[in-house]
């Protein structure tokens, strides 16, 4: 039992999973007492993860929405989701729901950070490799990845055309040798770390950002929406705001893996 563990006892340990529960914060405030090092592994515990967009709205709405009005739900007595209740057993307590689902690093301190959705063989090989070899990077570093973007990777030929029209991956059959983001296809490549061989642009489909920022970005979807917008051929505004509006739920498109460590963090309560 992790509990009954002397504090520090296990040597690395690798926390998989944003804080989106009160049972979650409890895991990690525990976890952090009994290990040594801490690694925020993976897009959910780095930066929220897609779990992370339900910070668009508030526990309540959440709970209407799965609980009481969707079509595949009988729930005539309109019952929602309470952190305790009593049965003829006794009472029956559940994790409390946050309003808000945070990273790891927002609820505790981390030692080290891999980003991916999921990580890779080899992002997980560069923790243990350098925990066991006493190696290890200055505190706070990303491991796994590097200092370049996914663009820097990707061999697609970028020629920075102005685009007049954006595309969802299904609208559009890509040019197999040129830039996705030159052919009206969002691609975050332009504003997340490198080190996954920019595996998606390889097989035709857009950066999906889950490897995070860059270096120096502190908003990754700030930096790919600035990337975005410097590609859009309009003179006028009203040409600008017709492109624009082509794109497909933008915060779920610019802040996929990251709304909770963004500067956005969350909507307004």
């Amino acid at each position: 039992d992790v509990e009954a563990m002397p504090d520090g006892h296990m040597d690395v340990c690798l926390f998989n999973g944003a804080i989106r529960t009160s049972e979650n914060e409890h895991m990690a405030h525990l976890l952090r007492r009994k290990s040594k090092v801490l690694v925020a592994y993976g897009s959910c515990a780095y930066e929220g993860c897609i779990p992370g967009l339900a910070n668009l709205f508030d526990r309540r709405t959440i709970f209407e929405r799965a609980y009481l009005e969707v079509p595949t739900v009988d729930n005539s007595e309109g019952i929602l989701p309470q952190t305790s209740t009593q049965v003829p057993e006794g009472e029956i307590e559940i994790p409390a729901f946050y309003n808000t689902v945070k990273t790891l690093g927002q609820v505790e301190e981390v030692d080290y950070f891999v980003p991916g959705c999921p990580p890779e063989a080899h992002q997980t090989w560069a923790v243990i490799e350098a925990i066991l070899s006493g190696n290890l990077p200055p505190k706070g570093s990303v491991v796994g990845a590097n200092e370049k973007t996914v663009c820097d990777e990707c061999e697609f030929e970028r020629e920075e055309k102005r685009i007049e029209k954006f595309y969802r991956p299904h609208e559009i059959i890509p040019d197999p040798e040129r830039c996705l983001l030159d052919q009206g296809i969002i691609c975050a490549g332009p504003a997340t770390r490198g080190g996954c061989g920019a595996l998606c642009p390889t097989v035709n489909m857009p950066c999906r950002g889950c490897y995070g920022p860059p270096p120096n970005v502190i908003d990754q979807g700030a930096a790919l929406l600035s990337a975005v917008a410097s590609v859009v051929d309009a003179d006028t505004e009203e040409e600008a705001a017709r492109i624009v509006g082509e794109i497909v739920d933008p915060v779920g498109t610019f802040y996929r893996f990251s709304l909770p460590a963004s500067l956005l963090h969350r909507s307004k309560l």
